[in-house]
């Protein structure tokens, strides 16, 4: 079983920038996968971004060149760095991660983003 905790959310104004931490109680090592994923109210939970073993990063279209994964191997902890944030990022954002082939997901933060 592998814990996710997650912080970070909050409101912003257009523009703006947030960073969300995500804490595993899992060693990254360990895991195949681990990033990000958000839901918007009445659209499906989508990928935002995602490291896999190794250093291969993915992230979604509508975010690249805005949002930056990484990732800190002694606090077995991932962040997402949010800038110029827009109105349509706004959604619940979960953390997930991957170990073999079960997908682990935190309890999720939301983010605001005013126009």
């Amino acid at each position: 079983q592998v814990q996710l905790v997650e912080s970070g959310g909050g409101l912003v104004q257009a523009g703006g920038s947030l960073r969300l931490s995500c804490a595993s109680s899992e060693s990254i090592f360990r895991l195949n996968a681990m990033g990000w994923y958000r839901q918007a109210p009445g659209k499906q939970r989508e990928l935002v971004a995602l490291f896999f073993s190794g250093t291969t990063n993915n992230y979604a279209h509508s975010v690249k060149g805005r949002f930056t994964i990484s990732r800190d191997n002694a606090k077995n902890t991932v962040y997402l760095q949010m800038n110029n944030l827009k109105p349509e990022d706004t959604a619940v954002y979960y953390c997930t991660a991957r170990k073999l082939t079960v997908n682990y997901w935190g309890q999720g933060t939301q983010v605001t983003v005013s126009s």
